[in-house]
């Protein structure tokens, strides 16, 4: 997999004099904990309502992590670096990609409140996109202006679980609480809900993913 490096612009040249990443960049290389006994992986799983969470520790800037939802595995491997034979889909930091699923973003904000699936239509589903500028490695360069990006493919819509904004110094992280609802390559739907993106010790990247699966509405 290729890789760029893209040069930005800060707006604020006062920003570019900081001497470190530390204070309005606060939280964007925390490091979880791990000197507790932290589970990650898939945890309290309840096969009689097909539903429950995923714990992921994302924030490695240079990781991928694969979840599958057919055999409740996750694995882990560099960016660049080959997928798992069998995945439903993937989150790097806050970004996710499928394999070959498409996304729809319901008004739900549980699972109990999701409609049926007649009352989706087609065109509501979103495929993954091929992007340059989106999957981000690096921000060591940050001050000089400079990140870089992986080439891979990413869904916007289920990466719309969360909105990072930048344009505002710290910035401002605010999830949707919506549920995605994925129709699987294999036509199976699953439906997922991002609750929280942070640690008890507010460490950004560590993913709380809820999830229902299969879906049978």
């Amino acid at each position: 997999m290729s890789r760029f490096i893209r040069m930005f612009t800060l707006g604020v040249a006062a920003v570019l004099s900081l001497p470190a990443c530390n204070g309005i960049f606060e939280g964007i290389y925390d490091k979880p904990d791990m000197s507790g006994d932290v589970e990650f992986g898939f945890i309290a799983v309840d096969d009689k309502t097909n539903t429950g969470r995923i714990y992921i520790d994302a924030t490695d800037y240079g990781e991928w992590h694969y979840i599958d939802l057919h055999g409740k595995q996750t694995v882990t491997t560099a960016v660049g670096d080959a997928a798992p034979g069998s995945w439903d889909f993937a989150v790097h930091r806050y970004d996710a990609k499928t394999n070959g699923a498409i996304v729809c973003e319901s008004d739900a904000g549980d699972f109990g409140s999701l409609p049926g699936l007649d009352s989706f239509a087609a065109e509501d589903f979103v495929a993954d996109e091929w992007t340059t500028d989106r999957i981000t490695i690096d921000m060591s360069q940050m001050m000089d202006g400079i990140i870089v990006y992986a080439e891979d493919y990413y869904n916007p819509c289920l990466s719309r679980w969360l909105d990072v904004d930048t344009s505002t110094m710290p910035p401002v992280y605010t999830l949707s609480g919506r549920v995605y609802l994925l129709r699987l390559a294999d036509g199976t739907y699953a439906a997922l809900r991002l609750t929280n993106f942070m640690d008890d010790a507010a460490v950004k990247g560590v993913m709380t993913i809820d999830y229902l699966y299969p879906v049978e509405l």
